[in-house]
C-alpha cells in the first residue's frame, strides 16, 4: 500500500494541551503510516480533506522557527499525541529532530510516544532534555497479532530501543496500549520489558467511530469465541469501567494507572 506524503506549512507546532500529562502537545506530522487498526487519532482525518483512508496519507509539517524557546522552560511537551513522531517519513524529513533542535536548551521537558526504533537516532539529543521520557507502545507479544494491527517496528526492535534509552539513563515507559480483552497479556509484556523500563502505563481498548466495526469484524474473523465478550463490553456495557485481559483475570480501570517497577 502506497502512502501519500505531502509537505504543508502550518502557523505553529506547539498546541496547548488538555492532557493531564503535558502542557503542550506537538505533532510534526498529520496522519500516520503505521495505520494502527485501533487508532483513536483517526478522527483527525475529518480535518484534513484527505480522500485516502487513515494510514494512507501523511502531511509533513513545516512551521516558522519557534521564537523565544526559553519561554517554555519548565513546561512539558508531549510529542506524538495524534501521530507517531518517528514514523517512516521522519527518516527523510526529520521534522521531529528539527523540533528537538529548536527546543534544545530551552529548559522544557519532553515526553515522546512511539512504535518505532528510529527514535534511537536522536538519543544523544533527547538525553540533553531534563527529565526526558520515551514511551514505547506494545500491546502484545504475539507477532501475528501485531502484524495484523499495526505497521510499526517489530516487537524485538521496540524492546531493543527501549533498552538503549534505559541504559543511557533516559526514563522509559512501556505503554501497554491498547489492551485487547481476551488477547493482550499485560503480564507477558511486563516480563519482557521489566529490565528496560521505569514505568508501565496501561490503557484499555476504547472502541468508537469508524474503527469500532473494523475491530469487531477482525475479532469475528480471527477470534469468534470472543464475539460475545466484545459485544458485552463495547455494545452492552456490562463490564462498566473494567475489562479482562487474556486469561490472567487481571482488571484495569479506565484511568490508566501508572505503576513504578
Amino acid at each position: 500500500m502506497a502512502v501519500s506524503v505531502k509537505k504543508i506549512e502550518v502557523k505553529g507546532i506547539l498546541t496547548k494541551s488538555n492532557l493531564p500529562v503535558a502542557d503542550y502537545s506537538v505533532n510534526p506530522y498529520t496522519g500516520c503510516a503505521f495505520a494502527c487498526k485501533y487508532c483513536y487519532a483517526s478522527f483527525m482525518k475529518r480535518f484534513t480533506n484527505h480522500p485516502e483512508p487513515w494510514g494512507e496519507f501523511v502531511d509533513v509539517k513545516y512551521w516558522p522557527e519557534i521564537k523565544n524557546p526559553g519561554n517554555y522552560a519548565g513546561k512539558e511537551l508531549f510529542i506524538g499525541s495524534v501521530c507517531d513522531p518517528y514514523q517512516p517519513a521522519e527518516k527523510e524529513y526529520k521534522r521531529t529532530r528539527k523540533l528537538l533542535e529548536e527546543m534544545q536548551g530551552s529548559g522544557c521537558t519532553i515526553s515522546i510516544a512511539t512504535k518505532s526504533d528510529l527514535v534511537v537516532r536522536d538519543l544523544d539529543l533527547i538525553r540533553t532534555f531534563p527529565r526526558a521520557r520515551v514511551s514505547f507502545s506494545i500491546n502484545t507479544m504475539d507477532q501475528a497479532f501485531k502484524a495484523d494491527m499495526d505497521k510499526g517496528a517489530s516487537l524485538e526492535r521496540r524492546l531493543a530501543a527501549m533498552k538503549a534509552f534505559y541504559d543511557a539513563g533516559v526514563e522509559t515507559t512501556c505503554f501497554i496500549s491498547s489492551i485487547f480483552p481476551g488477547i493482550s497479556d499485560p503480564v507477558e509484556i511486563i516480563e519482557a520489558a521489566k529490565d528496560r523500563c521505569n514505568l508501565v502505563w496501561l490503557e484499555n481498548l476504547n472502541l468508537r467511530g469508524d474503527y469500532k466495526k473494523r475491530i469487531f469484524d477482525w475479532i469475528h474473523e480471527h477470534h469468534p469465541e470472543l464475539d460475545d465478550l466484545y459485544r458485552e463490553i463495547y455494545t452492552e456495557n456490562k463490564w462498566g469501567s473494567y475489562q479482562f485481559s487474556h486469561n490472567k483475570h487481571l482488571r484495569y480501570p479506565e484511568s490508566c494507572p501508572e505503576r513504578e517497577l
